[in-house]
């Protein structure tokens, strides 16, 4: 291959989950109901939100509909694509493309990261300091850190962006799994990408596990300062939601970035987890543990039926 040709790749094949027609036709059906559950629930949590004056003006459910929020965001950067390679045999997707899905899948996946973060601190205000906590958590600063994370997630992507881009690909283009991010993109490059790999790690890698530390540490905090049985247990039962969610997402974040980039044969099921599966699991998992959530619901349902 001529050295001077570092741009004849324009366009990418997709490996996707099979290429049985009839297996493929299954799998559709399960990711448009996972899709459509995704939609469902966050924006019913959105619209709950904005309806009910208390949620509304609470800290911890605004930051909830910006996750909501966020998590729609997330799941439509990848889950459309790969809805309409269930039903093309060639899962062609174009170098431009791939790399604008590249930057989106970074910029809300990191937004959300941080977004996670700001809602761990919230849950420490308000339950180690909640005589501090309206004046603490108040509309402006909730503001100023949701802007901070949608802010970190833009200069987190544009770093992963620049280090994608500034590759040459010239050689094959079968993108081992059903969307592009960077691990299985920057291996079909035609150059040595170690240092690049190296950077991206230290980038994607690093943050995951930082914030992922930072979360665990403040609700060993949060469990630590109480010293009542009854007050670790309302406690735990406040956060257990926020935990599940961490973990779910944070936990395959890890897996995937926080190690060089080789690839092993679960690295699709994990990029389904946090890719598809979380974004529809986290209204499920707000509401069913939240009561004040669940009572909004059922007030919002009344006004509609009785509109």
């Amino acid at each position: 291959m001529d050295k001077n040709q570092t741009e004849v790749v324009r366009e990418f094949f997709l490996s996707g989950f099979s290429q049985t027609s009839s297996i493929e036709a299954g799998l559709f059906v399960l990711f448009l109901f996972f899709y459509v559950s995704t939609w469902v629930g966050n924006v019913l949590i959105m619209v709950t939100v904005a309806s009910d004056k208390y949620l509304n003006s609470s800290p911890m459910y605004f930051l909830l509909g910006n996750l909501s929020f966020l998590d729609l965001c997330y799941s439509t950067v990848t889950t459309p694509k790969l809805l309409a390679d269930f039903l093309n045999h060639e899962k062609l997707i174009s170098y431009d493309q791939c790399i604008v899905q590249l930057f989106f899948l970074h910029f809300i996946g990191a937004a959300e990261m941080f977004l996670l973060t700001v809602m761990a601190y919230d849950r420490y205000v308000a339950i180690c300091h909640p005589l501090h906590y309206t004046t603490v958590m108040s509309r402006g600063l909730c503001c100023v850190l949701v802007a901070a994370s949608w802010i970190g997630g833009f200069v987190h992507s544009t770093v992963q962006t620049i280090l994608t881009i500034c590759l040459p690909f010239c050689g094959p283009n079968q993108v081992n799994n059903f969307f592009c991010d960077v691990p299985p993109v920057i291996k079909l490059a035609c150059a040595d990408t170690f240092v690049t790999e190296l950077l991206m790690v230290s980038n994607s890698g690093l943050i995951s596990t930082i914030s992922f530390v930072v979360l665990i540490s403040s609700y060993t905090t949060i469990l630590v300062k109480i010293r009542s049985k009854e007050g670790r247990r309302k406690a735990l039962s406040t956060c257990a939601s926020h935990l599940m969610v961490v973990t779910l997402f944070f936990g395959p974040c890890i897996f995937i970035y926080a190690r060089p980039f080789s690839t092993f044969s679960v690295d699709k099921m994990v990029s389904v987890l946090y890719n598809v599966i979380t974004p529809m699991l986290n209204p499920f998992i707000y509401t069913l543990r939240n009561k004040e959530v669940k009572s909004a619901m059922q007030k919002l349902w009344v006004k509609i039926i009785t509109f």
